[in-house]
């Protein structure tokens, strides 16, 4: 016999975005659905349509508005869509935010904690994207992070995304071969790495790693090393250290791309010979994370949302998108089940995270 675990009361889902978005298509379509599996039948025949109202409905920024929504092919690698807009994928994430309210939540297994006010995070975003573009990158150019799951990481790919670079990471507890194998095929021209990272409490110093990556990587031009924990200085050429950026009060600039320009390149395990590159485009990336987190998380303005990941995986990239609804997004790093086994459950019950 199955039985019902749980089910949200009536007033909850009246109010979810789910069940709004299906009034929304009822109402511009004059359709009649009345429940998900409905709405997701509707959604598989009028495909074209679906999107546009999904991008309607969650008000995503646009600087142009698309005339076509789908050009279809008979290759689904070469299907077109939005052909003619434009957008900037950080200037969604970080347009008409709550400035004072609580963006990022850092927590560690040796019991650290950090955090950004919105502000705070506009504020990084603007001075990074201003020195990345006084390193002479551009539009297009690639920026490389071996980095734990730290705010840092997050203001590197949003500063990145603001000039329309595009953005690649990994986890520092990568060996050296499977960074090279994944970062030589993108030809960076800015590194950033950290010095250092931490896994059930012991710490693990990463200079040989950067010193090896420096010296393969023939494109990289700047590298930036952020410091977790006190190693000591390293010094490269062209190197400077995060907190040596400077600040600037100037307004972010934000780049406007095509729908189908590219945000991040991902990889696939490298299982079978060599990782193989995966790109993900800006609008694409953006519409479809903020479907799955407005949807199907029902994300709200002031909740927290914790997905315990690496820089390395595609989830660290969706979870930076929880920060288009104005909530905060919680990052954490290291063992979870350091310094016992229910440390992060623990995190998350005292922290009050919604999801």
């Amino acid at each position: 016999m199955n039985r019902i675990l749980w089910s949200p009361n009536p007033e909850k889902v009246e109010k979810s975005k789910m069940n709004l978005f299906m009034r929304f298509v009822n109402q511009s379509c004059s359709q009649s659905i009345e429940s998900y599996p409905e709405l997701h039948r509707w959604s598989v025949d009028n495909l074209e349509l679906f999107w546009k109202l999904v991008s309607d409905f969650l008000d995503i920024c646009y600087s142009s508005r698309s005339s076509n929504v789908m050009q279809v092919s008979d290759k689904i690698y070469q299907t077109k869509w939005f052909l003619g807009a434009k957008l900037n994928y950080a200037e969604n994430i970080l347009r008409d935010r709550p400035l004072d309210s609580v963006s990022i939540e850092f927590f560690n297994e040796l019991n650290e904690y950090r955090s950004l006010t919105y502000r705070d995070l506009c504020d990084e975003v603007a001075s990074v994207s201003t020195f990345f573009k006084s390193a002479g990158l551009s539009k297009g150019d690639r920026v490389a992070a071996m980095m734990p799951n730290i705010p840092e990481t997050v203001v590197g790919a949003l500063a990145c995304a603001s000039f329309g670079g595009i953005w690649s990471s990994c986890s520092p507890d990568f060996g050296k071969k499977a960074i090279i194998d994944r970062f030589e095929q993108i030809e960076p021209k800015i590194l950033i790495a950290c010095d250092s990272y931490t896994f059930k409490g012991k710490m693990y110093k990463c200079i040989d790693k950067i010193k090896y990556l420096v010296s393969s990587l023939k494109s990289v031009e700047k590298v930036i090393i952020v410091k977790y924990r006190d190693v000591g200085r390293i010094e490269f050429d062209n190197s400077v250290y995060w907190d040596e950026i400077p600040a600037t009060e100037k307004q972010i600039a934000f780049e406007q791309m095509d729908f189908g320009d590219p945000l991040y390149i991902m990889f696939s395990s490298g299982t079978t010979g060599k990782p193989k590159s995966i790109v993900h485009s800006v609008g694409g990336t953006l519409i479809q994370h903020v479907k799955e987190l407005g949807f199907h998380c029902d994300l709200s303005q002031n909740e927290k949302i914790l997905y315990y990941t690496t820089c390395g995986w595609m989830m660290w990239n969706w979870l930076l998108s929880g920060l288009y609804f104005k909530s905060t997004i919680v990052l954490y790093e290291g063992s979870p089940f350091f310094p016992k086994i229910d440390s992060l459950i623990d995190l998350v019950d005292k922290n009050k995270i919604n999801i």
